[in-house]
């Protein structure tokens, strides 16, 4: 059943909209109070995320407090491997990190692909749960990490500044990383399948490290991967289009390859100029993006500039020929927990009434 606001859905399909949706990577997060009391009573960052509950609560507080065209289901891209049994643990002041990290031979060809129905059952409770709770106001976004990203924390063992180990495996031993890009690429299709099963009505990749590759790598060890993919996804559900996005974090040098692989919508960074990604892609895709997280920093007026100089770099969305080209607003990347949240209510009033300003 379609949402009562699918303009979300309707942009990623390219199809004629009122207005530009909006919605923010991590929206769901630290700069909200009433999340980081949720995340008080959950305990910690974990007992919040394995919980359908406070999964369902957390997703819908942006959502209740603001005019945002999607949700987005409120987890984190690490539960694949932790699934695997590598053991997600958070240090303090460290981020997440992994007890058994891939750093053998041995490890590496032991690696499967989890059955996402049992071991990330909760994951699936937490979509059915947010679907309900929503209601039919906007969409539900599902996400997963690329297998490349996944592979950096799996074989990193954590968060990286060089990524000198998984680098290292890249140049020394590619059997192996191929091997683990593998089994990532399987357990990725069949998680997102999952969530479309339980609900999620489009689903996102998250290529967060794609840019920090070379030339050449990044379409062996990133894209062949996010392709693969793409190629298992069910992109119908109960009569329904899901659309998928995929978004690499520094892409800019490869958005028209990205393009090619097969997703609704490409995200973008705020690296990249947006009207000049719409030429380079022409009508293979939608996109999405890319306003500069700490412009939400600069005070209301700086704020609605910077939120017009992205509509108008994307530019009117009817084509010449009378086709759509397809525009979701939304961050470059994730929100800063530091932003004050009167900020996001200014830059969703700020799309909404700019975007439909500029259809007239």
């Amino acid at each position: 059943m379609k949402p009562r606001n699918d303009t979300f859905l309707r942009a990623l399909l390219r199809q004629p909209t009122d207005y530009t949706p909006v919605w923010l990577m991590r929206q769901a997060g630290r700069y909200l109070p009433e999340y980081n009391a949720t995340r008080s009573r959950a305990g910690s960052f974990l007992g919040l995320a394995k919980s359908p509950a406070y999964a369902a609560e957390v997703t819908l507080q942006p959502i209740d407090r603001y005019a945002l065209d999607a949700a987005i289901l409120f987890s984190d891209i690490l539960t694949v491997p932790d699934a695997m049994g590598l053991g997600l643990y958070f240090a303090e002041g460290e981020g997440p990190k992994f007890e058994r990290p891939l750093r053998h031979e041995n490890d590496v060809a032991a690696l499967a692909a989890p059955d996402p129905e049992l071991s990330l059952g909760y994951v699936m409770d937490a979509v059915r749960e947010i679907r309900k709770a929503l209601a039919g106001r906007v969409p539900l976004i599902g996400f997963s990490g690329s297998p490349w990203t996944l592979a950096c924390y799996m074989v990193e063992g954590g968060g990286s500044d060089d990524f000198r180990i998984v680098k290292t495996m890249l140049y020394a031993r590619p059997d192996l990383l191929h091997r683990i890009l593998a089994v990532n690429a399987q357990a990725v299709a069949d998680y997102l399948n999952a969530q479309i099963r339980a609900g999620a009505q489009a689903v996102m990749i998250f290529d967060t490290w794609g840019g920090v590759l070379a030339d050449g790598a990044f379409q062996r060890f990133s894209l062949a991967y996010m392709r693969q993919v793409l190629g298992r996804l069910q992109r119908e559900h109960e009569g329904e289009r899901i659309p998928v996005i995929v978004f690499t974090k520094g892409g800019g040098p490869w958005l028209e390859e990205i393009a090619e692989i097969g997703a609704d919508a490409v995200g973008l960074d705020w690296t990249v100029n947006l009207g000049q990604a719409r030429a380079r892609i022409g009508a293979r895709c939608a996109l999405q993006g890319n306003l500069d997280p700490m412009a939400l920093f600069g005070g209301e007026d700086t704020l609605r500039g910077e939120v017009a100089k992205v509509l108008r770099s994307f530019g009117d969305p009817r084509n010449p020929d009378g086709t759509w080209a397809g525009h979701v607003f939304n961050l470059g990347h994730g929100i800063s927990q530091f932003t004050p949240p009167e900020a996001v209510a200014v830059l969703v009033d700020a799309v909404h009434e700019q975007s439909r300003q500029l259809r007239l």
